[in-house]
């Protein structure tokens, strides 16, 4: 069904880089495990590592569920804004070429969720 305006709606976004002092809000979701219903979102700066995005706001969003200690980051599977990616751990999040507002999903083979289903 489609919809359609009865406005032009013109506005300044609140959520641009520019709003964000030179940090860029990346979004990630952990696919298969639903007990996190929706991605998070973060303003991380350019210069931060992958590595320490995982060990740090990434670990202190998912770490709670039971899969967490057991992933093999090596074998992890990652897509960014849907499209295959490999992040260099050892690189910031400027050298990964993360964007403001870009999407990451990570999957983890062989972690199905609590009982592998999927939560």
């Amino acid at each position: 069904m489609s919809v359609k305006a009865l406005r032009d709606y013109k506005f300044e976004p609140l959520d641009k880089a520019a709003n964000f002092g030179g940090a860029r809000v990346v979004y990630a979701g952990w696919d298969g495990h639903m007990m996190f219903a929706s991605p998070y979102a973060w303003p991380l700066p350019p210069d931060l590592p992958f590595a320490n995005f995982l060990a740090g706001p990434l670990a202190q969003a998912f770490s709670q569920h039971p899969d967490w200690a057991n992933i093999d980051w090596s074998a992890a599977v990652w897509t960014r804004n849907g499209q295959p990616f490999s992040p260099d751990l050892d690189g910031s999040v400027a050298d990964n070429g993360l964007n403001h507002k870009d999407s990451l999903v990570f999957r983890t083979p062989g972690l199905d969720g609590i009982g592998g289903l999927g939560i």
